[in-house]
């Protein structure tokens, strides 16, 4: 088993491998973790992973009311995830590669990362000044038939599109080339979907990428049939995660 320690970002959304990732970096505890990875030589990848919060806030409360208006301010690396923030998260992830760390005048950061490989978090360390964690990577395993189902996976997400595009009256861009390597198609086409972070949480931690793409398909297919039906969609973003400011 490979392991290693990474800083620790997580977050009201889920990182897929290949994904790019920008990031308004605000909190003090994030801020911290930027300045120590832009100690790093720039010929070597500034890393640290991402994990989906199960339970918890993504910003820490900062003033009364703020974000949840019955918190009180919470300060150090573990605000917001309580007592165990080990509980608080989903248990795999994805390592992000941070090409561009940019601070800002007020001392924020613009960063911009992509998703590299999938992790298991097996602790959680809240002694510094921002959360480490100690990962377990997971490998890509291809299974069975994933070369067919890629190429199904693709055909009804075209679909999809289409009918995603018609719902909400815009036009679709059809000169687009798409992968048609199995995995890299598995988490485009997770990452692309409109599902809630439970949905691509499972997929981004199925065993193997044939698993995955046969969740897919079977998800594509039901959501292509619910859009042909309804008139108009809804804006289901703002309802299935709270606002967030990163």
């Amino acid at each position: 088993m490979t392991t290693v320690r990474l800083p620790l970002f997580p977050l009201n959304s889920v990182l897929f491998p290949g994904l790019v990732l920008p990031l308004n970096v605000f909190e003090e505890r994030y801020r911290a973790m930027m300045r120590d990875l832009l100690k790093t030589p720039e010929e070597e990848p500034r890393r640290f992973a991402v994990v989906a919060i199960r339970d918890g806030h993504e910003v820490a409360p900062s003033a009364p009311g703020m974000p949840d208006p019955t918190a009180q301010p919470e300060k150090g690396p573990a605000a917001g995830f309580g007592p165990e923030p080990l509980k608080s998260f989903h248990r795999v992830g994805c390592v992000a590669d941070a090409a561009t760390i940019r601070e800002r005048a007020n001392g924020t950061f613009e960063v911009l990362a992509t998703g590299t490989n999938r992790v298991r978090l097996l602790s959680v360390d809240a002694s510094g000044p921002f959360l480490t964690a100690e990962l377990e990577e997971l490998p890509e395993e291809q299974g069975d038939e994933a070369g067919a189902l890629a190429e199904g996976v693709l055909r009804a997400f075209r679909q999809y599109q289409k009918r995603l595009a018609g719902a909400r009256e815009r036009s679709l861009s059809t000169g687009v080339d798409l992968p048609d390597e199995p995995s890299v198609v598995s988490y485009l086409v997770a990452a692309a979907m409109m599902h809630d972070i439970p949905t691509k949480q499972r997929l981004l931690q199925a065993p193997d990428t044939a698993s995955r793409l046969r969740d897919e398909l079977k998800l594509l297919r039901a959501e292509t049939a619910i859009i042909r039906n309804l008139p108009s969609l809804p804006a289901a973003e703002l309802t299935r995660a709270p606002t967030s400011l990163n």
